[in-house]
């Protein structure tokens, strides 16, 4: 079944279409999702909540403003961060709150500085070539290992890392940073 065809089930909430989407996709967001999340029950459950995601939200998806993929990846990425964070803070042993502990909000001029940063960050990797992009993205972005990402691009995991050191320069020389690590 195409994209559209499903996408369109989805919005008629035709459970056909359900079934179509998680056997279209369901690769393309366990490949998103094993990097960020190890164990295999996380993954079962944050597939699941993305499916109920998509089902639910789909009216809000926008051609004009990507790919049904690009879409889908967005919300596959946040999930899985999200159930990663979540459950970082229940393994965590829970400190006591002192007066003197800052607090963990950001400020209004701290946020404005790190939007600004990341808008800086951003027009410095449109910069790199294509390959590049995809290489800094797959490993800062999709969280992938250096060795998944070389057995995937048929290169060494030391080919990988020396690519991604030479990316890391040309960044902080177009960002104006020290180039000395």
């Amino acid at each position: 079944m195409q994209a559209d065809k499903i996408i369109e089930g989805m919005q008629n909430k035709n459970a056909d279409s359900l079934t179509e989407f998680r056997l279209r996709y369901g690769p393309l967001i366990h490949y998103i999702l094993k990097p960020i999340l190890k164990d295999e029950r996380d993954i079962e459950e944050c597939f699941s909540d993305i499916t109920v995601t998509v089902w639910n939200n789909i009216q809000f998806y926008s051609p004009d403003k990507g790919t049904f993929t690009t879409w889908l990846t967005a919300i596959s990425r946040n999930a899985a961060f999200n159930k990663a964070r979540k459950q970082n803070r229940i393994n965590q042993n829970e400190e006591p709150i002192y007066e003197t502990t800052p607090s963990p909000c950001i400020s209004p001029e701290e946020s404005a500085i790190k939007k600004e940063q990341q808008k800086l960050l951003q027009k410095a990797i449109g910069t790199l070539s294509k390959d590049n992009q995809n290489l800094f993205y797959r490993k800062y972005y999709y969280m992938q290992s250096t060795a998944q990402i070389a057995a995937e691009l048929g290169l060494s995991e030391r080919a990988v890392e020396g690519r991604l050191y030479r990316i890391k320069q040309l960044l902080r020389k177009e960002l104006g940073g020290d180039n000395d690590e």
